[in-house]
């Protein structure tokens, strides 16, 4: 910790910025802030515009007057493809964009103004396209975490179900921190480009609810049900990305397997629960969360 400074800013403030910038004067800009979460980004969609999509312009502007030999790593989604590929195959860096929702589209726009600067100003600024990537200190409003968390909680006695909305939805699921490795690798190349990250495998989320009660030895059927208060306005069926170029070219390829990925999340939040009823108090992201139902419940009365 003694080699970590936190530097505060505001990234709806040009000025907080370039601030940070000139204080920190890096060497690299690794931008993964955004308003992340794809539902939200329905009920937010001018706030997403800003953080995940306008933000970048002030980043890379920032970095352009202040620090222009500084490499930037712009954090880009698998979801800016939308329903291209039809799930049918793997994506590609080659394939078209057709973004079905506003942190999509968000992200497209800090995808291309990226490109614009390194190409206009001579700026190091790439951008990769990650698809899903999970660990257990993902937030509990994604799928992966809110099961592996209900998973967790219901074999230990503290609940009794887990509500799910579209269970035939399939994403390409990778570890987060081989993923970090991908990002970093992308920096120290001699120009910057374009890369996908993934597993090139798809996992639907009924696979995933499966897997995730399979680690406690419960029958998932008996605790899961779902409810279409949890669906998206519009939903991508199935998002697979191809990473052959990024293996090919920087030699990176996921060593985590779906299964024990799964494993990984479901056990951890076992430990924290375990800890947390043994009395002791920790940072943790669990309590910080109302429940989902209740907030959406009570919104449908008013």
């Amino acid at each position: 910790m003694e080699k970590i400074n936190l530097v505060p800013l505001d990234l709806a403030d040009s000025s907080s910025v370039i601030e940070a910038i000139h204080t920190s004067d890096p060497d690299e800009v690794y931008n993964l802030a955004a308003q992340s979460f794809v539902e939200a980004s329905f009920e937010q969609p001018v706030a997403t515009a800003n953080i995940s999509g306008v933000s970048v312009t002030r980043i890379l502007e920032g970095v352009r007057q202040v620090k222009p030999d500084a490499r930037v790593y712009q954090a880009s989604s698998s979801e800016m493809f939308g329903s291209t590929g039809g799930g049918s195959r793997p994506i590609t860096e080659e394939d078209a964009f057709r973004p079905m929702s506003p942190y999509a589209a968000a992200k497209l726009y800090g995808h291309w103004v990226t490109k614009i600067y390194a190409n206009a100003y001579d700026l190091f600024s790439c951008s990769g396209l990650l698809f899903n990537h999970e660990s257990p200190l993902r937030g509990l409003e994604f799928v992966t975490r809110k099961v592996s968390n209900a998973v967790a909680r219901i074999s230990m006695g503290l609940d009794n179900e887990v509500v799910l909305g579209n269970l035939d939805a399939k994403r390409d699921w990778g570890y987060a921190p081989e993923y970090v490795e991908a990002m970093w690798m992308m920096l120290q190349q001699d120009h910057p480009e374009t890369y996908v990250v993934a597993t090139g495998r798809c996992h639907s989320v009924r696979e995933l609810v499966e897997t995730a009660f399979g680690v406690v030895d419960l029958d998932w059927k008996k605790y899961t049900r779902t409810d279409k208060r949890f669906l998206r306005p519009l939903d991508v069926g199935c998002l697979v990305g191809d990473p052959s170029k990024i293996k090919a070219e920087l030699g990176w390829s996921p060593r985590t397997e779906f299964a024990e990925l799964v494993e990984i999340m479901v056990k951890e939040d076992i430990r924290r629960w375990e800890k947390w009823l043994a009395g002791e108090r920790f940072p943790w992201d669990a309590f910080n969360y109302p429940s989902e139902v209740n907030i959406i419940t009570r919104g449908l009365r008013m």
